[in-house]
Parts: C-alpha cells; sequence; structure tokens
C-alpha cells in the first residue's frame, strides 16, 4: 500500500543575514529518512525574506551554495542595505505603533531582492536520494539577533487535479501599479477556500496562475506594505537601478557626480558583478550578452524574475499562510479593460 503524504514542519534559525541552510540535511538529521518514500516534495516557507528558488533554476546554478551566492549577490548588489527605502523609513510607517517602529526590521532591501531573484514561497521538487534543496534566508540576522524561521515539506507520491475556476480582479489605470490579493473585497482567498472545502483536499496546493492573455503583469508572494509595495517596488519598475545607483561606491567619493553620473556608475558596479557570476558558473559568452542586456533594459520586467503563477499549501482543509505573506498581482503596462483574469487550479497530494 502506498504512503500516505507526510508533513514536517521545521524551525530554523540562521547563522548570518543572508545564509544558505540544507533542508533535505535537517530533515535527515532531525526525523529520519521520512522523505525516502516519496519521488515528489513540495517546500513551504511562511516568510517572506526567505524561500527557495525553484529546482530547475537552482539546478542551472550548480544546485550547491557556490552557485546559489553569487546569483543572489546580484540583486543584493541592485537592492543595497541601506538605500533611501520608503517602506525603512519608520516615522512613515503610519500602521505601527511607536514601540514597534522600534523594533521594526529596515529590510525592504531583502523583500525587494526576494521578489527580483525568483524566491518563492512554495516549490515542488522532485525527491532525488541525497540531493540538496537550500532555504535562503536574506534577513536572518538583524541588529545581532539571530530571527526565527519555520518551513514545512510534504513528500507525496503523486499530484491529481481537482477543481479550476477563474477570477475576474480589477486593477487600476495606473501603467504600474500592484494589488493586494489578500484584499477580502477581491473575493480571491474566499474562492480558494470554498473550491477546498467543496473537494475535502487535505493535502495540495492551490495554483494561481495569470491567463495567457495577460502580458505586462507578474505575481509574486510577500509582505503587502504600502511603502514597500506602492513606492520602492513602483520605483524599482520605472527605473531598475535607481537604488543601486543611489548607494554605489563611487556617489561617496565623488558627490558632485550623483546628478549625471550615477546611473552610469550602477551600471559598470552590476557589469562587475554579473561577470563574477558568470566567471563562477561557466556561462558562456552569449548568456553574458543576454544577461547584461536584459539587467540595462528598462522596464525592470526585462530582469525581474516574477512569475506568472503563485502556489499556496493546502494542509488540512485550509491555506496555509505565513503572518506577513499576501498574493500580490504587479503590473508593468496598463490594462485597457482594467482587470485581469486569474486562474484558479486546485490539486490533491496522494
Amino acid at each position: 500500500m502506498s504512503a500516505s503524504p507526510a508533513e514536517i514542519r521545521l524551525e530554523i534559525t540562521p547563522r548570518a543575514r543572508f545564509d544558505v541552510i540544507d533542508i533535505n540535511r535537517r530533515i535527515a538529521d532531525e526525523h529520519g529518512d521520512v522523505l525516502g518514500a516519496f519521488p515528489r516534495a513540495l517546500y513551504f516557507s511562511y516568510h517572506t525574506t526567505a524561500g527557495y528558488l525553484e529546482q530547475a533554476l537552482s539546478t542551472r546554478l550548480n544546485g550547491g551554495k557556490d552557485g546559489l551566492q553569487p546569483y543572489i549577490e546580484v540583486f543584493q548588489t541592485l537592492f543595497p542595505a541601506g538605500a533611501d527605502y520608503r517602506h525603512d523609513q519608520m516615522d512613515l510607517r503610519e500602521e505601527l505603533s511607536a514601540e514597534q517602529r522600534i523594533d521594526e526590521p529596515r529590510n525592504a532591501d531583502s523583500h525587494l531582492a526576494y521578489i527580483g531573484s525568483g524566491l518563492r514561497s512554495c516549490v515542488t521538487y522532485q525527491n532525488k536520494p541525497g540531493a540538496p534543496v537550500y532555504f535562503i534566508d536574506l534577513d536572518g540576522v538583524y541588529e545581532g539577533k539571530r530571527r526565527k524561521r519555520l518551513t514545512s515539506v510534504v513528500g507525496f507520491r503523486e499530484e491529481r487535479k481537482i477543481a479550476r475556476t477563474t477570477l475576474e480582479i480589477p486593477v487600476s489605470g495606473h501603467p504600474i501599479d500592484s494589488i493586494n490579493l489578500k484584499d477580502p473585497k477581491l473575493g480571491l482567498l474566499q474562492s480558494i477556500d470554498d473550491l477546498v472545502k467543496q473537494h475535502g483536499v487535505t493535502r495540495g496546493r492551490i495554483n494561481v496562475s495569470l491567463a495567457a492573455n495577460e502580458r505586462q503583469a507578474g505575481l509574486t508572494v510577500n509582505e503587502y506594505e504600502t511603502l514597500l509595495m506602492q513606492h520602492d517596488l513602483i520605483e524599482v519598475l520605472r527605473d531598475p537601478l535607481r537604488f543601486m545607483a543611489e548607494k554605489g561606491r563611487h556617489m561617496l567619493s565623488d558627490p558632485r557626480a550623483v546628478p549625471n553620473r550615477a546611473i552610469e556608475y550602477a551600471k559598470f558596479d552590476l557589469v562587475t558583478v554579473l561577470n563574477k557570476l558568470i566567471d563562477k558558473l561557466g556561462m558562456n559568452e552569449s548568456l553574458v550578452e543576454k544577461a547584461l542586456a536584459r539587467m540595462m533594459a528598462v522596464p525592470a520586467d526585462r530582469f525581474l524574475r516574477m512569475k506568472r503563477s503563485v502556489s499556496l499549501l493546502i494542509s488540512d482543509q485550509q491555506i496555509v499562510q505565513g503572518s506577513y505573506q499576501s498574493p500580490i498581482l504587479v503590473q508593468w503596462k496598463k490594462s485597457e479593460r482594467q482587470a485581469r483574469t486569474l486562474e484558479i487550479a486546485l490539486t490533491e497530494f496522494r
């Protein structure tokens, strides 16, 4: 008789602000070979600055820390810590109390690097014995304090399609905008909840994707904090190198060059970082040219690895979410009908 899906929940304590942790090794150390019976596994992060890369991308990066680190460094260079992010200006964060403003992490750079690099809260992997699966944390230590992280892993044998539906999401007439899909008025989470309960799915996942005819838009799961999503992310979509140029090391040595030359310095620095990545991964020259072309292009959708779909874990007939997680729709070109069509698919693990 086939084994039922197995779910494991782990608590993680990162060692540094940027940390890469082999979750499969942690599971083996703490629970033994519980995943060995399953050909596939789902990995879920409860956080908005820590998650997983899709298996195909992780494999392209040589599947190890030596490949992952230089890749992430590209996006940490694009979004440096300490730049002029609205999210990090605590005096503007009206939703926070005075006490909360003292402890709230200034981590807009980690949120933007998470979105830009294609980190995801929920991924599925083909389970390969002994192969690592890395939990990547971009904000694991704040002011010397190591943060507590949670991740869930579900081993399963097969994934069966159960139901599909569509939902129209109204969007603004602005060409660049972000929409919090967790907003009850939009009905997404209620539609998912109804679908899950109707079919009695105990463990599975929901895939939310843009319809095939939707263009110049993407989906992510992150914190929908107004300043982060309506200001900082919008600035990136308008001017991809802005924050990097602002924090560029050349600016500090020659402040007079900022108005006219900061963006050129940023491009130079970015090329240097990309070349390090290329050398580390042994990528060929044509790929270098393509990568550079994308990084230098505007708008930012040319290089941000924002996806057309996101997945949500279903456990015990409920949507699993971290405290600050929201599915978010981002558009960088106006929708003429001021609406976007989402396709929702429910699957069950067996």
